[in-house]
């Protein structure tokens, strides 16, 4: 199917994937309380490994591709997003300024893979990057530098990893939700090793006897609902859709993450804080939109001068 309206069951999952991701921050913040960042990332992919790995076969991709995503999209981006949010980071902030990986993409593509600028990405990204200016200038108690300068770190590495995937494409059509699956055998020994060198393997060893049940619970909504379901629905739409169609539902994922924070937490922002996020989502809408309503502006203009 290529139609460029979602059907309103597809139009529901895409809304679930988007409140299940901007919980999963939320989810995260409770889990890290208890756990040690680096031993929280290793359960969350040793889960999304076991058992799904019985039921479905590795694509045939190349063995570094394999590493290489696992090292950069799960690795990377996690031991830097848990641990920001685990030293302060605001779990609804830190789902806002996360959204930053599309214009490291950008800056990554350009680099590395020689795809040209357009106009609304370079005002996109002038945009974005007054917004996380003004974020990160209002760190503080609420707020500590260090956990900003972590979550725009994870923002790096997850564009890192968008890199990787389209590498991976590549390898022509292949079963995605499979690739998350065996990908994830990459990330729990490395984790493992950040833990014990970090934390002690005394710390390790007394978090995993002292494994609550609020803290398995968070564990199992990481692994099972944000990553398997959550990008194994996503996959799935995207298989479908139009990118451009399916793509802007991530700009909710902060709305609902931010609620969330809120909500559950707590977490009032500060003005500086609504004019940065504002700048954030207008910069994130003008890549994703931009392009597309510039066209038509120029094209009705070409139309009008003939």
């Amino acid at each position: 199917m290529n139609t460029s309206t979602l059907r309103p069951r597809d139009l529901c999952l895409a809304l679930l994937v988007i409140v299940v991701w901007g919980l999963n921050f939320a989810v995260i913040k409770v889990g890290v309380a208890d756990i040690p960042p680096m031993l929280l990332g290793a359960l969350r992919y040793l889960l999304a490994a076991f058992p799904a790995l019985l039921f479905v076969r590795p694509p045939k991709v190349p063995l570094r591709l394999y590493l290489l995503y696992g090292m950069t999209m799960a690795v990377a981006q996690f031991a830097l997003l848990f641990t920001a949010i685990h030293i302060g980071m605001p779990s609804g902030l830190a789902s806002l300024v996360l959204q930053a990986q599309s214009f490291f993409t950008l800056l990554l593509a350009a680099w590395w893979l020689r795809e040209p600028w357009h106009g609304n990405q370079v005002a996109g990204l002038a945009l974005a990057a007054v917004g996380l200016v003004l974020i990160g200038s209002a760190h503080g108690a609420s707020m500590p530098l260090a956990g900003f300068a972590l979550t725009v770190a994870a923002a790096a590495m997850w564009g890192c990893g968008n890199i990787v995937t389209r590498a991976v494409g590549r390898h022509g059509p292949m079963n995605q939700f499979a690739f998350i699956v065996w990908s994830s055998l990459v990330a729990p020994l490395p984790f493992v090793a950040l833990s014990l060198w970090i934390d002690g393997p005394g710390a390790v060893l007394a978090a995993v006897q002292h494994l609550s049940w609020k803290s398995m619970a968070a564990v199992a909504y990481i692994a099972w609902i944000s990553t398997l379901l959550g990008f194994g629905l996503w996959t799935y739409l995207m298989s479908r859709y139009p990118v451009n169609r399916v793509a802007p539902f991530t700009l909710l994922v902060p709305v609902v993450g931010l609620t969330t924070g809120w909500l559950v937490f707590g977490e009032a922002l500060q003005p500086v804080h609504f004019a940065g996020a504002g700048l954030l989502m207008a910069g994130l809408a003008v890549n994703v939109f931009g392009g597309a309503v510039w066209d038509r502006l120029t094209g009705r203009a070409r139309e009008s001068a003939r």
